[in-house]
């Protein structure tokens, strides 16, 4: 029997490249040196294409692909596929929730504390003598105690309200309604009005073209010369030029990011400041959580080839 014939859109690690390559017959699009050629000649054979969340699969690479079936996306976020595309063929799309939930609220928690309290300069302090030469490090600000802010109550805002809670943090949160669970944390469905109840800000929604620079710069001046903003979400949640704008302009104290527009490349206005904490999008970039994803991953795959229920559909 035939292996299925599959696009693979981008890079995966070895513990994920081996179990698709026995399964199927992979075709590896990002090693194409002509894409447009590679697609016309694989892309009637293709019948899924396997994808990261960072890559998505473009309305092209779908229509160039006639008998695709399935979109199986190595990632939480999908907002990179053209759902429009998808829909209008009857395509199936999976991704990979839950099993990078944990770590990505963990990082969103170390992120903030180490911007409130200043973890990466003051190890700096200490590393280059500062210390011993110049005396202790500048004071900072206290972390526990304060308002919370969670933009989108979604699996990961939901974990990241449950960690600040150990932080005895005054929670309030931003969804389409009121969440059941959360009777002690005050449901506040503007953004802007939500910034203004926070000391720091938390974006963990998902990104929608609804929510595209949902964080501007009147949700920045809510959240004020004292606020500080986490983004564990996508960059596009998130109006950079207003972001850089407030941050230069000292009307936000500071901001750690693990997102960005353009990324890997940074806008260079970023590594400028010192009020920033820059993170290279790596919130499920732990071994557990990125095994776990190729499983989900490859466990779609399968239930499809095999013609079962899929395990994680989003549409």
């Amino acid at each position: 029997m035939s292996k299925p014939h599959i696009l693979q859109m981008g890079q995966l690690p070895e513990w994920d490249q081996g179990p698709l390559n026995d399964a199927y017959q992979v075709h590896r699009y990002f090693d194409a040196p002509d894409k447009a050629a590679f697609l016309a000649e694989t892309g009637p054979q293709v019948r899924a294409i396997a994808t990261r969340g960072d890559l998505g699969a473009s309305a092209d690479v779908i229509a160039a692909c006639p008998a695709l079936e399935i979109i199986a996306v190595y990632g939480v976020g999908y907002d990179a596929v053209d759902l429009a595309a998808c829909a209008a063929r009857d395509i199936a799309v999976t991704n990979t929730p839950d099993v990078l939930t944990d770590d990505c609220a963990d990082l969103a928690l170390g992120m903030w504390l180490a911007l409130s309290r200043g973890i990466v300069p003051a190890e700096g302090w200490a590393r280059s003598g500062d210390w011993a030469a110049k005396g202790g490090f500048a004071l900072q600000h206290r972390a526990c105690g304060k308002r919370a802010g969670i933009l989108g109550l979604g699996r990961i805002g939901m974990a990241v309200g449950q960690r600040l809670q150990g932080f005895d943090m005054q929670i309030a949160y931003s969804a389409r309604a009121p969440k059941a669970g959360c009777d002690d944390w005050r449901f506040i469905a503007d953004a802007t009005a939500l910034a203004e109840q926070s000391d720091v800000l938390f974006v963990t929604l998902a990104a929608t073209p609804a929510t595209r620079h949902i964080v501007n710069a009147g949700v920045l001046d809510a959240l004020g010369p004292d606020g500080l903003l986490v983004n564990i979400s996508r960059a596009q949640n998130v109006d950079e030029t207003a972001l850089l704008d407030a941050l230069e302009q000292g009307k936000l104290r500071g901001a750690a990011l693990d997102v960005f527009e353009g990324e890997p490349k940074l806008n260079p206005r970023f590594t400028a400041l010192d009020n920033v904490l820059l993170q290279p999008h790596h919130a499920s970039g732990t071994f557990e959580t990125r095994r776990a994803m190729g499983q989900l991953m490859r466990d779609n795959l399968t239930a499809h080839f095999a013609g079962h229920p899929l395990l994680t559909q989003v549409q």
